[in-house]
């Protein structure tokens, strides 16, 4: 029996009037919780949010910056990934007990607040960025032009998606043999090309708490430091996208929400409820069932979550501090903006470490990087989109939600390969300064949302402990206070 994942089936319908009152919504009806299962597990929605973190953040950008002020500046990273895990964790609270997204559950506490990250989600990610740099290192290994890739890349996600019977079971079975290849392989390549003395480097300098030289303090870095402390794990609204696969998965009440289908298979689809679903917390037997839930989750935020992103980024800060050994010249690349050509440079001095081979799996890793993040962001925007447009856009619900699904993803789909062919692959500069401000204030917003959404609409005994409203507070503290710092002081946003 697998035991990885939450129940696939609801507990059977017991009638009850009782509702819970949230907002000015519709209240939610009283049902049963499912049984949670065994709390260690191997996979589960979570790989949703490693396949979307595990990204340029940790493979390029903390490197880089270990490079430039060494081991010492991680302790940023430290703060960036251990705040996400729990920001995954008061996201999963909200989702679990009521079988909503956390963006409905921002539209209880004010419809234009749901509105912001639905406007924002359309101007952050629907540029083929990561696509795009994957397909990049493709190329370098096999001289296919990146954006004959790119675009076959995006067609085939498009026809994967579509004929899927259900989509989270899919992709989350691709994901988790993607993340596998990805830990395992990294890991490997960091252990033949670096030395003990680099893993120890690289894991103490995250205590060197308060460690900023004067450099790092300047307007040329600042901004890149803010970026990659946004970087740290999920950016942007990934956490929130977190919310739907955890419906998805059918953990906790989301048991009672019916799956998305594949376009090909949307005449199987259930109807979707309007709003989601409350047990009953003043049952022992209920609580008792939603303390398994939190122990399943929380095993999910700090092992899977936070151990897999601390130990890929570890991977690629030993490689990186192994290849500048191997040729001083990749120090420049580095330094620079060119994030390609710092990427082969890196390749070659992997290469002059061990062989060519390792110089070809780096490079590797990269393209899989571009599609583990391509394949998860693609179906959590249209995810996303297609639950806020199916329960607030009037005159949505007579379509069902595999056919918004279908719509938003093969919309980004179609946008994106106009970019490729007709614009900049990555957009204009001007409007990426922009998406990238919005994507680090999407941050600072969701953890203001959540402390709203947590401890206003949700029952008391099930509201978040003080000490972790104090954590996500520090957080908005955090993303919004190094931004406008950024902003006001330098003039610039994220760099």
């Amino acid at each position: 029996m697998d035991t990885s994942k939450p129940p696939a089936t609801s507990a059977p319908p017991v009638e009850d009037d009782r509702v819970w009152k949230a907002g000015r919504l519709e209240p939610m009806p009283i049902r049963k919780l499912p049984d949670a299962p065994p709390s260690v597990h191997i996979l589960g929605p979570t790989v949703f949010l490693v396949a979307l973190g595990v990204g340029m953040g940790e493979s390029y950008m903390w490197p880089r910056l270990v490079l430039l002020f060494g081991p010492e500046i991680r302790w940023l990273f430290l703060i960036g990934v251990t705040l996400q895990a729990v920001v995954m964790l008061e996201m999963a609270r909200y989702a679990m007990a009521t079988g909503e997204s956390i963006f409905s559950g921002a539209a209880r506490v004010f419809k234009p607040l749901m509105w912001f990250f639905f406007i924002v989600a359309m101007a952050v990610y629907i540029w083929p960025g990561h696509l795009s740099a994957g397909a990049a290192a493709l190329e370098e290994i096999s001289g296919i032009p990146w954006m004959i890739t790119a675009i076959a890349g995006l067609v085939l996600v498009g026809v994967i998606f579509s004929f899927a019977k259900v989509i989270y079971n899919l992709l989350e079975n691709v994901l988790s043999l993607l993340i596998g290849a990805l830990v395992i392989g990294t890991a490997v390549v960091a252990a033949m090309v670096g030395s003990w003395s680099d893993v120890v480097t690289t894991i103490t300098g995250m205590f060197s708490i308060g460690y900023l030289p004067a450099e790092a303090m300047t307007a040329a870095w600042f901004p890149v430091i803010v970026g990659a402390c946004a970087f740290a794990g999920p950016s942007g609204m990934q956490q929130m996208w977190y919310t739907l696969h955890l419906r998805a998965s059918g953990a906790g009440m989301g048991a009672h929400i019916p799956k998305v289908h594949g376009l090909r298979h949307a005449g199987e689809e259930e109807a979707m409820p309007s709003r989601g679903f409350m047990f009953d917390t003043e049952d022992p037997a209920e609580m008792a069932k939603w303390k398994g839930w939190r122990r399943w989750v929380t095993f999910d935020a700090l092992l899977l979550f936070w151990g897999i992103t601390m130990l890929v980024t570890i991977s690629f800060t030993v490689i990186a501090q192994a290849a500048v050994r191997q040729n001083p010249d990749v120090r420049t690349a580095i330094q620079g903006d060119d994030r390609e050509v710092a990427l082969s440079a890196m390749a070659d001095a992997v290469s002059s470490a061990g062989s060519s081979v390792l110089g070809v799996i780096f490079l590797g890793f990269i393209a899989l990087i571009g599609l583990n993040a391509t394949l998860g962001l693609f179906d959590s925007f249209s995810r996303g989109q297609a639950d806020m447009t199916y329960n607030f856009v009037p005159g949505a619900k007579k379509l069902r939600m595999s056919h918004l699904y279908a719509g938003f993803l093969w919309g980004v789909i179609i946008f994106g390969i106009l970019i490729l062919l007709f614009g900049p692959a990555d957009g204009p500069s001007g409007i990426l300064d922009t998406l990238a401000f919005l994507s680090t204030f999407a941050m600072g917003a969701y953890c203001v949302t959540l402390l709203l959404v947590n401890n206003r609409m949700l029952p008391k005994p099930i509201r978040p402990r003080w000490w972790s409203n104090l954590i996500i507070g520090f957080g908005a503290v955090f993303y919004l206070g190094m931004l406008f710092y950024s902003l006001f002081a330098f003039g610039v946003v994220v760099g």
